[in-house]
């Protein structure tokens, strides 16, 4: 049986003197990393947080974080991570959702958090900070001094650890729930079983921590393997370099964008990343002039392609990284271990090669449902398998492509354009930093396909000019029919966050052009 809490007292036990995390001039073992959470989950006890409890977490990346992870689960009560850039309203709902007792925050977000708990109708959370601020107790501080020893533990694999609340890109957030067992199969069949992170891994965490894909793919399996941590507030290119070379950091987790920016920074200025071994990404397509880029550049590399939703840990399917390199387009080629995937038509039968349906999962790592919520739940499930809503294209040779949200399939005319085939067409021509795809009303044809572009630096583009490089590439009836300029709205995931670029777009003054009778 292995739970988080027992994760952190093995390593501590196996591997006291390695180092465990390093921020800034900080660097503590693992042994002191145990000592410290003890003290922690002393002062969240005093609180009022007990099994089954909720502890919401609102913070940036700090050795806080990780602190108030692994002493809620020592406690047995359950861990509630919520994004730091959320607004009053946003962090009341995953407040009130949850039922949390404790809400622990960085000094900077007490304002936001006093926002939110004053929207609640019932009784607000215990507010502890990850630092000094006026008028609330430091959880660092109260830490202090306190006993290191362990308490006794009774929670099992099966009991609640987390409740992951989905990014709400088509709405307010659902919370995911899962137990240690689904947590720690997660970090075994990802970054252990598949990706190869082994005894004395080092990573570095730039990527939001309060995201399942940090947390349960690099965080909580580097914990398991006695990993070292080097965790850095915020993403910087330059930072981030530096500190892998410094470090000599194995392995990187970050979206394309990342990549990109780091590619940039390093052909400025190249650093010695020898000891760097595997990269992992996801959350949206690599372009494949990046990725080729990225192998030519970093040759001893092997960058794997991941796809999985939250609701299933976030597990699912993957490409190799000779397979990643050849086909970058390819969301992935086969599940992860222990895993089942399946691609079906509306009816939930299987599709065939060459045709495009909904992404089903089984396998240890799905969630047990959305929290309080068993209505959704029902509707996440079909005969067992989970629903993903992505939608994904069959290859001859098994490989799967995402090409659109169920949700996000534009119809026009009785065709289904997917937004994904459009973004890449648009996102190729040279004028073109970042882009995405939506349907928009349209009297005649249902919907229309409208892209919002943010141009590279110093160029410019026009409707003509983008859907005369467009028609090269994908049939005439995807052609984007108006064109915004503006910055695509994503959340920290790198997700585009369609439902925000629709209500923005209604304020626009597109470039419009109807298309021909058909």
């Amino acid at each position: 049986m292995v739970t988080l809490a027992s994760a952190l007292e093995n390593a501590a036990e196996r591997v006291p003197e390695r180092t465990a995390l390093v921020f800034g001039d900080l660097r503590q073992t693992y042994a002191e990393l145990d000592a410290t959470v003890n003290r922690v989950a002393s002062v969240l006890a005093e609180a009022g947080l007990g099994a089954g409890e909720r502890c919401a977490v609102m913070g940036v990346n700090t050795p806080g974080f990780v602190y108030a992870l692994f002493a809620t689960a020592k406690l047995g009560a359950i861990f509630v991570p919520v994004n730091p850039r959320s607004a009053p309203p946003e962090v009341a709902h995953i407040l009130r959702d949850s039922g949390a007792r404790v809400l622990v925050v960085d000094p900077a977000l007490v304002q936001v958090a006093t926002a939110a708990t004053g929207q609640l109708d019932a009784d607000a959370p215990a507010l502890l900070c990850l630092g000094a601020a006026d008028g609330h107790p430091d959880l660092l501080a109260e830490a202090v001094g306190r006993s290191a020893e362990r308490a006794p533990s009774t929670v099992t694999e099966r009991d609640d650890a987390m409740i992951l609340y989905t990014s709400g890109t088509t709405g307010f957030a659902k919370g995911v729930l899962m137990d240690h067992h689904r947590l720690v199969w997660t970090g075994v069949t990802i970054p252990i079983g598949t990706i190869g992170m082994t005894e004395g891994a080092s990573l570095v965490h730039v990527a939001p921590l309060y995201h399942s894909g940090e947390m349960t793919m690099m965080l909580i399996p580097g914990v398991l393997v006695g990993a070292t941590h080097v965790i850095l507030s915020h993403f910087d290119a330059a930072t981030v370099l530096d500190t892998m070379e410094r470090e000599r950091t194995t392995i990187f987790f970050g979206v394309p964008t990342m990549y990109q920016m780091l590619l940039a920074e390093y052909l400025k200025r190249p650093r010695d990343l020898s000891a760097w071994r595997s990269s992992i990404y996801g959350a949206a397509p690599m372009p494949p002039e990046v990725a080729a880029r990225l192998q030519e550049t970093f040759a001893g590399v092997r960058l794997f392609s991941c796809y999985g939703p939250t609701e299933a840990g976030p597990s699912g399917f993957f490409s190799s990284p000779l397979e990643a390199v050849r086909r970058p387009e390819v969301t992935g080629y086969r599940a992860f271990p222990l895993m089942r995937v399946r691609v079906v038509d509306a009816a939930g039968k299987d599709v065939a090669p060459g045709e495009v349906g909904e992404v089903l999962l089984a396998g240890e790592t799905v969630m047990k449902g959305y929290w309080r919520n068993p209505a959704a739940t029902e509707e996440a499930f079909l005969d067992g398998w989970l629903r993903t809503g992505d939608l994904a294209r069959l290859d001859p040779d098994g490989a799967m492509t995402i090409v659109d949200r169920l949700k996000d399939m534009i119809i026009s005319g009785g065709r289904n354009i997917y937004c994904v085939e459009v973004e890449n067409a648009v996102a190729s021509h040279p004028s073109v930093a970042d882009c995405a795809v939506v349907g928009r009303p349209d009297p005649v044809y249902g919907e229309t396909v409208a892209a919002c572009v943010t141009l590279a630096g110093g160029q410019a583009l026009t409707l003509d000019e983008l859907r005369a490089h467009c028609a090269e590439l994908i049939a005439d009836y995807k052609l984007p029919r108006e064109l915004i300029f503006g910055p695509v709205p994503r959340n920290p995931s790198g997700k585009i966050l369609k439902r925000v670029l629709r209500e923005g777009m209604t304020t626009s003054t597109p470039q419009e052009s109807r298309p021909k009778p058909r």
